[in-house]
């Protein structure tokens, strides 16, 4: 059986150690790592994170990978964010006014409203509804549950790119997926049976077309 080479990005955003273990769980040998080199090398790059979305672009510009995740997804090599990491690839976010994100996808994060009568952050179960055939949701069911933990959310200004969404206090962009590059706001590494499938997908995909 020949193994992938996957990276998970280590920039201090948390989450890493679940992320890994799941990758763990499916055969492979995940390597953590903030080595530019190591990175650019990957057959498969991961991006997690939790927290805050200007103190994650800071980390990211201060280890000097904000030009090499751009390197990755452009040459094609398949790129997952995860949560904090799906929003990242976005232009910008209410959380952090004037931070340039990624702007790998366009599109802004909004906070969700605090007049739905939901706690926020929304922590928990919630269900998906699939938008099209996302290569992340083969062998997955619509009104699948996975695992969030958020404050803000995705929207894509190219609708097409979703692939799965979910209804909060809003309706969030939950997955979206664009040539090589693929993104969730829940965690696949907390999500049980699904999540482990999601991620199994994800490593099933080879170089792309990209974004």
């Amino acid at each position: 059986m020949i193994h992938n080479m996957i990276a998970i990005i280590d920039y201090d955003a948390g989450n890493i150690k679940s992320v890994e273990k799941a990758v763990i769980s499916l055969g492979e040998t995940p390597i953590v790592t903030r080595d530019p080199s190591v990175i650019r090398s990957a057959d498969h790059v991961i991006l997690p994170g939790v927290g805050n979305f200007g103190d994650a672009m800071g980390k990211l510009e201060a280890y000097g990978l904000v030009d090499v995740v751009k390197a990755v997804v452009s040459a094609g090599t398949p790129f997952l964010g995860i949560c904090l990491g799906q929003q990242l690839l976005f232009e910008s976010s209410e959380e952090s006014p004037g931070v340039p994100g990624l702007g790998i996808l366009k599109g802004t994060c909004r906070r969700f409203r605090a007049d739905a009568g939901l706690k926020i952050p929304q922590i928990g179960w919630n269900d998906l509804k699939l938008s099209h055939d996302g290569r992340l949701f083969r062998g997955i069911a619509d009104g699948s549950y996975v695992y969030f933990v958020h404050t803000y959310y995705c929207h894509a200004e190219d609708r097409s790119v979703v692939t799965a969404s979910c209804t909060y206090a809003d309706e969030a962009d939950a997955s979206v997926e664009c040539g090589n590059v693929f993104a969730c706001q829940f965690h696949p590494e907390k999500s049980g049976r699904v999540g482990l499938k999601i991620l199994s997908n994800f490593l099933a995909v080879g170089k792309e077309a990209v974004c």
